[in-house]
């Protein structure tokens, strides 16, 4: 390797391991995106009703908040390595019971085993980067992470969709399931030859509320402003649609439009946002995400048209701003021993919380629009204020 890839390789924190995580990210990305954007369409083609489509959204959401805590638990039980191992084999059996059984029961059965396979890893992922990276790389890790990710979010539903195109609802879907599932194995052998296992073993605590308890007094703080901050994301988050077509009059192309510049703005940040977060304080960067996330229900309310859409969108896509930093910091804070489960235990508890209050985000846009929008940035100005005064870029030390 040449000086010139040593410099960059060094710069945007890759090594061995964090190489074959950004492989494994993109082959079950790809597989897992295929299929489960088309989950709904291929469930109501064998024979489900809607509320079995119903009942997969809501099985999704809850499977993301159970699978964080999981998921963390079960990595610092046995190492990152391992648990990815177990994380990929659980969706190589939930995509053979698709495969297997077409019927809607089946469906819902294999679903329980990949639907969620994101929030499952994520905290062991986040392990591996503690533990392969300096502590002033990580930020640039999960950065990576973040803008990886997010290739296979992109093309995943887009090859599904061709493949459907090609051969229908019910053998497309099919297809599509069984190429997840050679994703997945080609995923298992990058994770056994090529992921270093540097992790030290702990015995986690197997209780939330302990783990809530034991939590450094920095991280409740983070805690308790992200979930404010994402009241502020998640109650306008399923009427931003019907605010752009219906109160806007735009069309479900113009929509995709606005949905591309919000992934394009956020994928042009990452990089120069992890090297800056090496120069200045971690707090600086999470608190100027949350005041984008505060600003773009504002930004939107009075958005009449597609510059101002646009604008807004850009706005939407500069939320994920300090992102990676925020969960870098969340890895931080943890108390070392248990980085995984205190990381899962954050995104548990954040979750019910946000899924719990989004709830009420129907009744609020019934009142009306502007008091949807205007209660959201109201938390986030909450959530944000909280952070800037009380919020720290490291633990106290004694």
């Amino acid at each position: 390797m040449s000086n010139r890839l040593k410099k960059t390789a060094q710069f945007l924190g890759l090594n061995r391991s964090m190489g074959a995580m950004l492989i494994m990210v993109i082959l079950l990305g790809m597989g897992e995106k295929m299929g489960e954007r088309f989950l709904p369409i291929y469930l109501l083609a064998i024979g489900g009703s809607v509320y079995a489509v119903g009942f997969l959204n809501a099985l999704d959401n809850f499977l993301s908040a159970i699978y964080s805590w999981i998921g963390g638990y079960v990595s610092d039980k046995v190492g990152y390595k391992k648990a990815l191992i177990i994380y990929t084999t659980v969706s190589i059996f939930g995509y053979l019971i698709i495969i297997l059984f077409p019927t809607w029961q089946a469906v819902l059965i294999g679903a329980v085993f990949f639907i969620s396979w994101t929030a499952l890893s994520l905290p062991a992922i986040l392990s591996l980067v503690s533990s392969t990276l300096k502590k002033e790389k990580q930020t640039m890790g999960v950065s990576m992470h973040s803008l990886i990710r997010r290739i296979p979010m992109a093309l995943g539903p887009l090859f599904g969709g061709i493949l459907i195109e090609m051969y229908g609802i019910l053998i497309g879907a099919r297809i599509a399931f069984m190429v997840a599932l050679i994703f997945a194995l080609l995923s298992l052998i990058f994770i056994y030859l090529f992921i270093e296992d540097r992790q030290e073993k702990s015995v986690p605590i197997a209780n939330v509320i302990d783990t809530f308890k034991n939590m450094p007094t920095e991280l409740r703080t983070l805690l308790v402003s992200d979930i404010l901050i994402r009241f502020a994301e998640q109650i306008p988050y399923a009427f931003v649609v019907v605010w752009i077509m219906q109160s806007n009059q735009q069309s479900a192309v113009s929509f995709s439009v606005l949905t591309m510049v919000e992934m394009a703005v956020a994928m042009i940040i990452y990089i120069p946002v992890a090297y800056l977060s090496e120069k200045i304080s971690n707090k600086t960067i999470v608190s100027i995400t949350f005041i984008f996330f505060t600003i773009f229900p504002l930004v939107l309310l009075f958005s009449t048209g597609m510059p101002m859409l646009i604008f807004a969108f850009a706005i939407r896509g500069l939320k994920e701003f300090g992102e990676p930093t925020r969960k870098a910091l969340i890895v931080k804070l943890a108390n070392e021993g248990s980085k995984a489960t205190t990381f899962g235990t954050y995104y548990l508890l954040r979750d019910i919380a946000v899924s719990i209050a989004s709830l009420f985000s129907a009744y609020l846009w019934t009142i009306s629009p502007q008091t949807n929008f205007l209660t959201a940035s109201a938390f986030g100005l909450l959530g944000t204020l909280i952070f800037m005064t009380f919020g720290k870029d490291q633990r106290a030390t004694i």
